[in-house]
């Protein structure tokens, strides 16, 4: 059960971290997946700009619940079948790396918000479209009328603060490059790192939910 007075604090205790960090106007969005309705809701309460949900079944299952009044955004690997399904929910779409989601999204949510997910650390496990195609992933998205609000990227697994500052000092040049306004960087190990080097949008779960335990909505 989450404690909604927890999280606030919680809440509070990272804004003061961003501020510290040196960000201003820096967004904070709650990772809310495998938790349950309680968790959106907290968010909601404390103030959070947005909760991220990864898994589109998880997501699908909390709208029938009935999703507080906070915007949603999707930061999970996305399969272009679901696209449908949770349109109409979906304030931005963080994960977008590749071009069979942009054609889905220009079909199914045509004129919606999205964020291009850049490989900055070239790990396997982690998606984005590297950085010498985004220019043309772009190029496409823009062409089905979608919005292309900014880049997001996830920094290393258990990375040193220089190979995090690799990493998001690369995506906050892209955005620069680009002239683009959201820069999504940064989750509970490393978002003070990612604000340091530019990040306008940060992605905390863990840190305000504490450790993840499925539970239904």
């Amino acid at each position: 059960m989450i404690d909604a007075n927890e999280v606030a604090d919680r809440v509070a205790h990272v804004r003061s971290v961003i501020s510290d960090a040196g960000g201003t106007a820096v967004s904070l969005v709650a990772v809310t997946k495998s938790f349950g309705i309680d968790a959106l809701r907290a968010a909601s309460s404390a103030g959070c700009d947005a909760v991220g949900e990864n898994y589109a079944q998880e997501l699908l299952e909390k709208i029938t619940v009935g999703l507080p009044s906070i915007d949603v955004h999707f930061i999970g690997a996305l399969q272009s079948n679901k696209v449908r399904l949770l349109s109409e929910h979906i304030a931005l779409w963080q994960s977008v790396d590749r071009d069979s989601v942009v054609d889905e999204l220009g079909r199914r949510a045509p004129g919606a918000s999205i964020l291009i997910q850049v490989d900055t650390t070239q790990e396997p496990s982690k998606g984005g479209v590297p950085p010498d195609q985004l220019d043309a992933l772009r190029v496409r998205a823009e062409s089905r009328g979608l919005n292309v609000k900014g880049l997001m990227t996830i920094g290393p697994t258990d990375g040193t603060q220089d190979e995090c500052e690799k990493s998001f000092g690369m995506l906050r040049h892209l955005v620069n490059e680009q002239g683009l306004s959201v820069c999504s960087m940064g989750m509970s190990a490393d978002y003070p790192i990612a604000v340091a080097c530019g990040s306008t949008m940060v992605r905390v779960g863990s840190g305000l939910f504490g450790d993840r335990v499925r539970v239904s909505p």
